[in-house]
C-alpha cells in the first residue's frame, strides 16, 4: 500500500474519531491493507495527537486470546496507544465518565499495569511482574467506527485500537516477595460484572492469555519485535485485555466489577 493510500486512510479515521461519524467500510476491505499498513496509520494518528498537545501514556491490548489468533491468522496480540485525555483514575474506586461523540460503546473489565522497567523479548510472567510497578482493576470503554462491529485486526489497530477511555481503580504496588502469589492469583481470580446492581457476566484472569501477567509479557515481546527502537517503557500504562465479553453501554449506565481471588477492590463506573 502506498504512502498516499496510508495517509488517506489516516485522515479518514481521524475525521471519524473527531466527529463521531461511522466509516462506511473498514480499511481491510481495500487491497494491501495489512498490519504493517495499520501500524503506520496508528503511528501517524499518534503523531497527530501529540502535535495537538496530547501525550501518549501507554498501550492497550487487543486479541488477548490465542484461539482468535488461529482464526484470524495472527502471530501475536495487537495494540494501540492511549493518551492523557483518555486515561482516568477513579476516586475511591468510583468514577463518572462522559464519552464525547459516542457511536456504539462497549465496556470491558481489565487488569491494568504500570510499567517501571523497559520490557523486551523473553520475559515470562515472573519477569513481566518484576517489570511492573503496580496493577489495578480497570474499565476500558471501546467504540467502533465500523458497521455492526465487524472488523479485522488491522482495522482495530488503525482505529486507535477502538480505545475511547480507560478508568483505573486503586493501585496495588507489586512487591518482589509477593510475585509468586500474584502469579497464581492472576491466573485464577474471577471478576463479576454488574449493571445497575444486576449480575451480567462472570469472567476470569485466564481469559487474558491465561493470565494478565502473561499478556503483559507477550505485549512487551510483540512490541520489541515489531518496533525494537520503541519498546514498552518505564512509566507506560498497559490495559491488558478484557476479562469478559465486551458489553454494550450508553449514557446513564452504572457498572460495577467485583473480584474474587486477588486483593483488588471493586470498581464502579457511571456513564454520564
Amino acid at each position: 500500500m502506498s504512502h498516499e493510500q496510508v495517509e488517506s486512510i489516516t485522515q479518514e479515521l481521524k475525521f471519524a474519531y473527531e466527529t463521531g461519524q461511522m466509516v462506511s467500510a473498514p480499511p481491510s476491505a481495500r487491497p494491501g491493507f495489512d498490519l504493517n499498513a495499520a501500524y503506520e496509520v496508528e503511528a501517524r494518528l499518534k503523531s497527530d495527537r501529540e502535535s495537538e498537545g496530547h501525550r501518549s501514556v501507554g498501550r492497550k491490548v487487543g486479541y488477548a486470546n490465542k484461539a482468535m489468533w488461529r482464526v484470524l491468522k495472527l502471530e501475536t496480540l495487537v495494540w494501540g496507544h492511549m493518551y492523557d485525555d483518555t486515561v482516568h483514575f477513579a476516586d475511591a474506586n468510583s468514577a463518572t465518565l462522559s464519552v464525547a461523540r459516542p457511536r456504539s460503546l462497549k465496556i470491558e473489565p481489565e487488569i491494568v499495569f504500570g510499567v517501571k522497567h523497559a520490557m523486551g523479548k523473553g520475559l515470562d510472567a515472573v519477569g513481566a511482574l518484576a517489570s511492573a510497578e503496580w496493577l489495578a482493576l480497570g474499565f476500558e470503554i471501546i467504540d467502533c467506527p465500523y458497521p455492526d462491529w465487524k472488523f479485522q485486526p488491522s482495522d482495530f489497530v488503525a482505529s486507535y485500537g477502538l480505545h475511547a477511555a480507560l478508568v483505573i481503580g486503586e493501585k496495588r504496588v507489586v512487591q518482589a516477595d509477593q510475585i509468586p502469589a500474584l502469579i497464581d492469583e492472576l491466573a485464577k481470580f474471577k471478576v463479576r460484572m454488574k449493571k445497575s446492581g444486576e449480575f451480567v457476566e462472570e469472567g476470569a484472569g485466564k481469559n487474558s492469555l491465561k493470565s494478565p501477567a502473561l499478556c503483559l509479557a507477550e505485549l512487551g515481546a510483540a512490541i520489541a519485535r515489531r518496533f525494537p527502537s520503541d519498546p514498552l517503557s518505564a512509566g507506560e500504562i498497559v490495559s491488558s485485555g478484557t476479562l469478559t465479553a465486551g458489553h454494550l453501554t450508553t449514557k446513564g449506565d452504572e457498572w460495577t466489577a467485583e473480584v474474587e481471588g486477588i486483593f483488588l477492590p471493586s470498581l464502579r463506573l457511571q456513564l454520564i
